[in-house]
Parts: C-alpha cells; sequence; structure tokens
C-alpha cells in the first residue's frame, strides 16, 4: 500500500471532528476551553487565566493535600453553621471571558450575593471569598490570579503559601487588595463573613483542633447571628 492510501486509509477510520486536547499555555476563547475541558473527564483541574490555560502537577499531600484539607475543614465548620452561604471545593468559576479559574475553596453569598448558580452548574460572577494554597511566593496564585481576582471585585482572598509558611488574608478596599491584620491574640477575622475567624499559627502548625476551637468562638457572636439572620430574610424576600 502506498503512503498516499495508506493516510486516506487512516483518515478513513479516525474519527471526525475529534477535540483537540488541553494543552498548558493554549490561549483559548471561555468556549473553547470548556469544550476540550469536557472532552477530558480524567482531568482533575486545569484553569483559564488571562486566556491561558494552566494545568495542575500531581499535587503532594504534603505540599497541597493536607493544607488544602486544613483550609476545607475550617472553612467547611463555619459553612455548617452559617446557613445560606455555600462552600465550593475546586468548582470552577465563570468570572469574565478570558477567566475561569478552578480556585481550592471558595464561600458564596446564595441569596443577593456576587455569585449565582447557571442552568449547567457553575459558578459565575465573583465569590465573595476564594483561598488557594500556593506552591511559593513565584506562583500564579500570588500574581495573575490577584490580579484577576481583584479585578473581578472578590472581596476577600486567602493565599497561604505552603512553602513560605505564610499566610495572606486580602480584603478588597477602594480597588486594591489590602492584608487584614491579626488581632493581639493572633487571631484575623473576616470582615465579610461575619463569624469567621482565624487562627493563622494554628492553621499553619497543623493545629486543626484549636483553628476549629477558635471559628467555633466566633459563631457564638451577636455578629454572627446577626448576619445568619439578614441571610435569612433575603431569603424569605426572594421566594
Amino acid at each position: 500500500m502506498t503512503s498516499s492510501a495508506y493516510k486516506s486509509r487512516v483518515e478513513d477510520i479516525a474519527p471526525k471532528n475529534t477535540v483537540p486536547p488541553l494543552e498548558n499555555g493554549d490561549r483559548l476563547t471561555q468556549a473553547e476551553f470548556e469544550r476540550r475541558y469536557d472532552a477530558m473527564p480524567h482531568l482533575k483541574k486545569a484553569e483559564l487565566i488571562e486566556g491561558i490555560v494552566y494545568m495542575a502537577s500531581p499535587l503532594r499531600i504534603t505540599q497541597h493535600g493536607n493544607p488544602h484539607a486544613r483550609i476545607i475543614t475550617w472553612l467547611g465548620t463555619y459553612w455548617s453553621a452559617t446557613p445560606g452561604i455555600e462552600l465550593g471545593d475546586n468548582a470552577t468559576v465563570r468570572l469574565d471571558a478570558d477567566n475561569e479559574p478552578q480556585p481550592d475553596a471558595l464561600l458564596r453569598i446564595e441569596v443577593g450575593g456576587q455569585s449565582n448558580i447557571s442552568e449547567d452548574g457553575y459558578v459565575e460572577g465573583a465569590p465573595e471569598l476564594i483561598a488557594e494554597i500556593a506552591a511559593s511566593s513565584v506562583s500564579i496564585d500570588v500574581h495573575d490570579k490577584l490580579k484577576v481576582y481583584r479585578r473581578n471585585q472578590v472581596q476577600e482572598y486567602i493565599i497561604w503559601r505552603f512553602q513560605d509558611r505564610e499566610l495572606d488574608w486580602f480584603r478588597l478596599t477602594e480597588g486594591r487588595y489590602i492584608p487584614l491584620d491579626s488581632n493581639s491574640q493572633g487571631i484575623i477575622k473576616s470582615e465579610v463573613f461575619p463569624g469567621l475567624w482565624l487562627d493563622q499559627e494554628a492553621l499553619l502548625g497543623g493545629n486543626l483542633a484549636k483553628v476549629i476551637e477558635i471559628v467555633q468562638q466566633g459563631l457564638t457572636t451577636v455578629e454572627h447571628q446577626n448576619f445568619v439572620k439578614q441571610l435569612s430574610d433575603r431569603k424569605e424576600t426572594r421566594s
């Protein structure tokens, strides 16, 4: 069989309309990014940041899996006592035409918040809070994502630079991300989610029991009770 005949035969049996795989560094529209992502069900994480595709490398439990679990446990404790908000774990977020990140964790206000859930189940718009586990201070989470989240009005952004043993919690203020400072007891308090308290050193040191104890203290405050009532009133008004 000649080479041209062989090529023709391969083309005849090859599947038509094959969707190209996602590759690191691809420059794609949001629609094309989703089309390729949907065609790769084995793929666990890919993000579109400023129109460029980023795909995660295999994740070590010591550098990502464990700290990720700590963040989710902390936020999950708050979520369990705060009806009217939603926690997302590695949920894709449609922010704008060039940005579709998949943050490690997010908190959103369900009624009257900045984001909505699309008919196909995606978060659309900016969640009120996003948390990312970053490999180091040179990570994309510290640079490009920070700019994207700020531009899209994510109100609070947490970056845990695990290798550097540093955690930054930013609050959007007049278009800028300003770090939230801890109080004299080493506790950082959210300004968007009343009662969401974090003992930073306990989290960094792996003392999860202390992390849970402190957020549970925040859940007993009048500010948190008022927030829950506010969320309930919004839901009743909407219905």
